[in-house]
């Protein structure tokens, strides 16, 4: 069992002990979530002694600059104590973590929410709180390291990536796939300090949670070790050791859960819900604190002060270094931590998509994703992607690109293996982390795994570009299990989310265009199996992806029918167009490739496009949902109504009644 600090526990540099530095965040944790009488005050009370460790020696920051790029990265895996880092944040002097703020814990519009929101001008790099995302996100991160490491040297790119994990952390499946690659690449500048106090919300873990933790994270390939999470001493050279190792390292730190609290500390009772006032007044005596509510003495303060300040000479050293750099590095670090874009980015892109109008192949949009792609990475040096082992599916490795390799972190892609749970957090790490745009594959169907992430990435604004391929029934024999029918109408509900369906190469071009250039908010692609032809073999420099609709084939005469789609429906649809205008129906044809953009034009586009006073028809080989909006009640859908079905997709296009007849028929029944 771990043992409280005594008298003998070394002191600060200004003579104040270690337990009383300690003592400042239990204080403060226990008083914000009485004030806001709800809250986790437990694990910031027990796992004050490391967090006191970690950044009163180890931690390399500077709060007045929170976004210094050669900055430690720390993130509270462990959201529900969330009081544990506002309280850092507010001891060491981050300018937005004031005391007011601590006061307003979890109230409407403070920066104290129940779980940390990124808030990297205040020291907050990443969100927390659906357990596992925190440790899996900061593999990323740490990757992101050792990539820009190998691109601009030590002088610039040398920093750790430290994580606080709770039991819950490690239960979680995505804390494995992330662990599991973490030790495969050897990343050896993560350090995980496992809160190992054997409490959950219901009781002891031992009524679900007895692995053998530390040989599991052996077998990852991880340096594990295990200490008195109340021992600054065993804490300090824990670190310390950990530091010097070629591998991640796991420290487990056993502590006592609502450390201080006489009746409640070291049981589930502290885990989710205040003390108390009388267990708060039992344990100020017990930690032998006389001070009043929100009150931290003068003397502590100027200590942990002194730790935030301790950073200011590193920084500056690090800043000197950057200022010698030759200009070439110097330019080029400055432009990848920016996240600009190249100023030739626009000419990139109009140049593939004027020859791929000249030339109209007949292309998958997975095809036309991957020659995009064959475009962007050589012009753009910061956007680094991968795969959840299915680059030949997905087509998301350029030709001649290296992978990132353990011991090896040149390369511009990386092989995240069968783990697109772990991926998708990863990517919002390296996002995070900055200099890098990240993007990574799987089908559409395994977005359910990434879901947790990609909602992530939406709510933390970061720029993370999935890709999705084998979007439909298109994809064929696979069958039901991997044909996404529910999965782009169900994306399209998350907020901030762009989520696209490119009908062709052009538009598939425009969509990464987009992808690109929407710093603060993530996007999605969903690309066919199936080939499609060129619809757009009129080249035009605008970008009408951009509008998120677009009337595509005007009608011929009064128009009488309007046909919206989106990805491989959009052919569907003009083929539709064909026969009704041969029948004297004018008919209009909208692809709209992100609904999401679409919805962001001023009323009059969209009134233009609708197409009021027509009939309104949508075809999507997905469900309906969503599609009202636009078509109205009473509008035609052509889609699915149901799971799919294995067979070669022309057979199922056919089975499923997704046709041009049937749009066709639909049409003249609504005239």
């Amino acid at each position: 069992m771990p043992t409280p600090p005594t008298s003998a526990t070394p002191a600060s540099p200004a003579g104040v002990p270690h337990e009383q530095l300690a003592n400042a965040i239990r204080v403060l944790a226990m008083d914000a979530v009485e004030a806001a009488k709800s809250g986790h005050p437990g694990m910031p009370m027990g796992m004050a002694d490391v967090a006191t460790v970690l950044f009163g020696k180890f931690l390399k920051f500077d709060p007045k600059t929170p976004q210094w790029p050669d900055r430690d990265r720390f993130v509270l895996s462990a959201g529900h104590g969330s009081m544990l880092l506002y309280s850092l944040l507010h001891l060491t002097g981050y300018e937005e973590m004031t005391i007011d703020e601590l006061k307003r814990f979890r109230q409407l519009h403070s920066k104290t929410p129940g779980h940390p929101e990124v808030l990297q001008s205040g020291g907050i790099e990443t969100t927390t709180g659906p357990l596992g995302q925190g440790i899996s996100t900061a593999v990323g991160m740490a990757l992101a390291e050792r990539i820009l490491n190998a691109r601009f040297g030590d002088d610039l790119v040398d920093h750790y990536t430290y994580v606080i994990a709770s039991d819950g952390d490690l239960m979680e499946g995505i804390s494995h796939e992330a662990a599991s690659f973490a030790g495969h690449l050897g990343l050896s500048k993560l350090i995980v300090l496992w809160d190992d106090n054997q409490i959950s919300i219901d009781g002891p873990t031992s009524l679900s949670f007895t692995d053998d933790t530390l040989n599991r994270f052996r077998a990852y390939g991880w340096d594990v070790r295990e200490i008195d999470g109340h021992n600054p001493q065993q804490i300090t050279t824990a670190i310390e050791y950990a530091r010097t190792t070629d591998a991640p390292s796991l420290i487990a730190c056993k502590t006592i859960i609502g450390y201080g609290a006489p009746t409640k500390g070291g049981t589930h009772h502290c885990h989710g819900s205040p003390l108390g006032a009388d267990e708060i007044k039992a344990a100020r005596e017990k930690l032998a604190w006389t001070h009043e509510h929100f009150i931290v003495p003068e003397e502590i303060t100027q200590v942990w002060r002194g730790f935030g300040q301790r950073g200011v000479a590193e920084r500056e050293n690090w800043q000197a270094r950057l200022d010698g750099s030759d200009d070439s590095l110097r330019k080029s670090f400055g432009h990848a931590v920016s996240g600009e874009l190249p100023a030739d980015f626009d000419a990139v892109i109009d140049g593939f998509k004027s020859k791929v109008s000249a030339e109209r192949p007949k292309l998958a949009t997975r095809v036309a994703s991957g020659n995009v792609l064959d475009v962007l990475v050589p012009a753009v040096p910061e956007l680094i992607g991968g795969s959840a082992d299915l680059t030949p599916s997905n087509n998301t490795r350029v030709k001649n690109t290296g992978a990132v390799q353990r011991g090896d972190f040149h390369g511009r892609y990386v092989h995240f293996g069968v783990r697109e749970h772990g991926m998708a957090a990863a990517m919002n790490g390296m996002a995070l982390h900055g200099g890098i745009i990240p993007y990574g594959g799987t089908f559409l169907t395994f977005s359910d795994y990434c879901r947790p992430a990609i909602r992530l990435a939406a709510l933390m604004k970061s720029r993370t570009i999935f890709i999705m391929t084998h979007d439909s029934i298109g994809l064929g024999e696979d069958g039901p299990t991997h044909q996404p029918v529910e999965h782009v109408p169900a994306l399209r509900t998350i907020p901030n989310l762009l989520v696209f369906r490119p009908a062709d190469a052009v538009e598939t071009a425009e969509c990464w265009a987009i992808a690109m250039k929407s710093v603060h908010r993530p996007s999605l692609m969903a690309l066919t199996r199936q080939n499609l032809p060129t619809v757009r073999t009129e080249h035009t420099t605008e970008n009408l992806s951009a509008r998120g609709a677009y009337i595509l084939a005007p009608a011929d005469g009064e128009r009488k029918v309007t046909v919206f789609a989106t990805g491989s429906e959009v052919e569907i649809a003009l083929q539709a167009r064909a026969t009704l205008q041969a029948d004297g129906i004018g008919t209009a044809v909208v692809s709209m490739p992100s609904m999401e953009l679409f919805e962001e034009q001023d009323e009059a586009y969209q009134d233009e496009v609708i197409g009021e006073n027509t009939v309104r028809i949508a075809v999507e080989a997905q469900v309906r949902q969503g599609w009202d909006r636009y078509i109205g009640r009473k509008g035609t859908f052509v889609g699915m109504k149901s799971f799919g079905e294995s067979a070669p997709y022309q057979d199922l296009y056919k089975h499923f009644g997704i046709t041009a007849d049937a749009v066709v028929t639909a049409a003249k029944a609504k005239l």
